[in-house]
């Protein structure tokens, strides 16, 4: 039944406060640059979305209605915010504890500069494959890939965009990848039959990135000479005594995510592993790096655990590389991100309680002439989502949702519906900013999403070549019409 009680939004209404945002959006870049994310952005989400307030109030829905709205929006995202505090934990304990200088270590001596893009990439591509989680391998195996790059003198922008393309191939293509499973359960078909479908664009995508790497990294120069790089390894070994065993908390955190433990416990118990190491590896540098007489040694080694966790550990090797490189995490590095991600989650819920973001999407149906449109549509339509509801499972249900009716009518396969979400909506889910995954991706690799964006080969180019395939009716499967059944598809 229509709802009476409320005004349908026109289209100037909805557009109204998205154009409002991306003028901000633009405004806060231009003045504010790189720092964009540190407030200037936030001002402008919430700005936004007390636009849309206004438009909501015109058009008939109450306070209350538009703050359960919020409410709900931000509960979406409760468990990223969870996730992110976790992880900011987990760098301060891990760095403390000598499991990423570890890492580095291991890894200046093993990765060559000339194919380090692409190693990268393959690194995170079969981990995050194994684990279904690109959140956890940009949160282990990429802080200290942006580390190794650092201390060879490589650009960390490039590097950054290798780890996220890896991390979201594997992720796309893991049956233990949420989203994976969230894309063919919001279109109606089975997860393998999805991934199956999923190949014929995604492999493509990643063998070019690969190939850009590739390019990239052969065409590089790393910028220390060889005695910089033996006393980066001295200092690391005098400070940390790097070895094999203290490498523990990263096997149990992989090892957590292949058993599909959920993502916060698991990020939670690899934390507590760091603090572990770090007690009993690295007794002598927590009470140093505590100093203080006061108390005792015990309580000294609890203090600097403790603030490794809540703070972030702060390094003092004498390097500046590596004092920058390793200075870093904490539950209070994350706050920034987490206030990014509620000021965003606030307009996406606003626009979603008050109509206006399903009347943009109507409109962009009236577009859908055919087959190809229709896919090209879904690919914008979640992009956009992305962009305006700030969060990649948003983009991916209410989109699967409003169009998964508009397939069935035009006899494709629900394949094709799952494969063009997973294809936008999750792939280029770390390309915004103030999305959460985007805001997750630059607070944990300390690269802006802005400096990475040119260089996540594989998310910028996935949906193109799922554009092109719809463009040229390529692999777009028919729907089978023994499973229609009263006009609702069954089985």
């Amino acid at each position: 039944m229509p709802d009476t009680q409320h005004k349908q939004p026109s289209l100037l209404d909805a557009l109204t406060p998205v154009f409002a945002l991306i003028i901000m959006l633009a405004a806060a870049v231009y003045l504010f640059s790189s720092d964009s994310s540190s407030g200037a952005n936030q001002i402008a989400l919430v700005l936004a979305a007390c636009i849309a307030m206004v438009i909501g109030f015109k058009n008939g829905y109450s306070w209350n209605q538009m703050e359960r709205g919020i409410v709900k929006s931000i509960g979406v995202a409760t468990g990223a915010l969870l996730i992110l505090f976790s992880v900011g934990s987990l760098i301060g304990t891990w760095i403390l504890a000598g499991t990423v200088p570890t890492m580095i270590y291991y890894g200046m001596q093993i990765l060559n500069p000339q194919y380090f893009y692409s190693a990268c990439c393959l690194l995170c591509a079969v981990v995050a494959l194994s684990i279904g989680s690109s959140w956890t391998v940009a949160g282990t195996l990429g802080i200290a890939l942006i580390g190794i790059s650092s201390a060879m003198g490589l650009d960390i922008n490039i590097t950054a965009g290798a780890i996220i393309s890896g991390a979201y191939f594997g992720d796309k293509m893991s049956p233990m990848s949420d989203t994976t499973n969230l894309a063919p359960a919001v279109a109606g078909t089975d997860i393998f039959s999805h991934i199956k479908h999923m190949t014929w664009t995604t492999v493509p995508s990643i063998i070019i990135a690969l190939i850009g790497f590739t390019f990239l990294g052969l065409t590089a120069e790393a910028t220390p000479v060889e005695n910089q790089l033996t006393d980066s390894l001295a200092l690391l070994e005098r400070t940390f005594n790097p070895g094999i065993h203290l490498l523990f908390p990263l096997l149990v955190v992989l090892y957590l995510a292949n058993r599909k433990m959920p993502a916060f416990p698991t990020v939670i118990l690899g934390t507590l592993a760091g603090a572990v190491c770090a007690a009993i590896f690295q007794y002598d540098n927590v009470l140093a790096y505590v100093h203080d007489d006061t108390i005792s040694p015990l309580l000294a080694l609890v203090k600097g655990i403790w603030i490794a966790m809540f703070d972030g550990y702060v390094a003092n090797t004498g390097d500046d590389v590596l004092d920058n490189l390793l200075s870093r995490g904490g539950m209070s590095s994350m706050v920034t991100t987490v206030w990014l991600i509620l000021c965003a989650m606030a307009f996406g819920g606003v626009m979603e309680v008050t109509g206006l973001l399903g009347r943009i999407l109507q409109s962009i149906l009236t577009l859908v002439t055919g087959t190809s449109s229709l896919i090209i549509t879904t690919l914008g339509v979640c992009i956009g989502a992305n962009v305006i509801t700030a969060d990649q499972y948003i983009a991916i249900v209410l989109p699967g949702r409003m169009l998964k009716m508009e397939y069935t009518n035009r006899k494709l396969a629900a394949i094709n519906l799952s494969r063009a979400l997973e294809d936008s909506a999750t792939v280029t889910s770390p390309l915004v900013p103030w999305n959460t995954c985007g805001a997750f991706m630059a607070s944990t690799l300390g690269v802006a999403t802005v400096a990475y964006l040119p260089y996540a080969f594989f998310n910028l180019i996935c949906p193109c070549v799922s554009a092109s395939y719809a463009y040229f009716n390529f692999k777009i499967e028919p729907l089978d019409e023994s499973l229609i059944h009263d006009g609702t598809v069954v089985g």
